[in-house]
């Protein structure tokens, strides 16, 4: 059974609809999936009125905290002292978030504490994989 990390965060929607000032929003880790963070909406703040979870890369995210990065639906830069800024880009539109840095910081040391940066494919077990892939080919 593995250990994994869910933290809340304070989210400030910048621009989307329905308009929000503040939504709770949680960062999600689980080793199984090591390269990997995701982030929940809760349905309040989408305009499907569903929760709503982004899937990308933990290195994006980190990267993300010291300058722009990301070109897909996902996109990290810092902003200002202590912020950081999440675009979501959807076909529906796209959302801009800021959160505090320091929070991604201390999600991310507890990612690394669980699995180390570099280390993400110990967690793999890539001949399990490729026999599950095999068997349904």
């Amino acid at each position: 059974m593995s250990t994994v990390i869910e933290q809340p965060v304070e989210a400030r929607l910048v621009a989307a609809a329905p308009r929000m000032t503040t939504i709770p929003a949680t960062l999600h880790y689980d080793p199984d999936d090591p390269f990997a963070v995701r982030m929940t909406f809760p349905a309040p703040a989408t305009l499907e009125g569903v929760d709503v979870c982004w899937t990308f890369a933990r290195d994006l995210l980190a990267a993300g905290l010291l300058e722009p990065e990301g070109h897909g639906d996902v996109r990290v830069r810092p902003y200002g002292y202590d912020r950081t800024v999440l675009e979501f880009h959807a076909p529906e539109g796209t959302a801009v978030v800021h959160v505090h840095s320091s929070e991604v910081r201390r999600f991310l040391d507890a990612t690394s504490e669980l699995v180390p940066t570099g280390y993400e494919y110990l967690q793999l077990d890539l001949d399990h994989d490729l026999a599950e892939l095999m068997r349904d080919a």
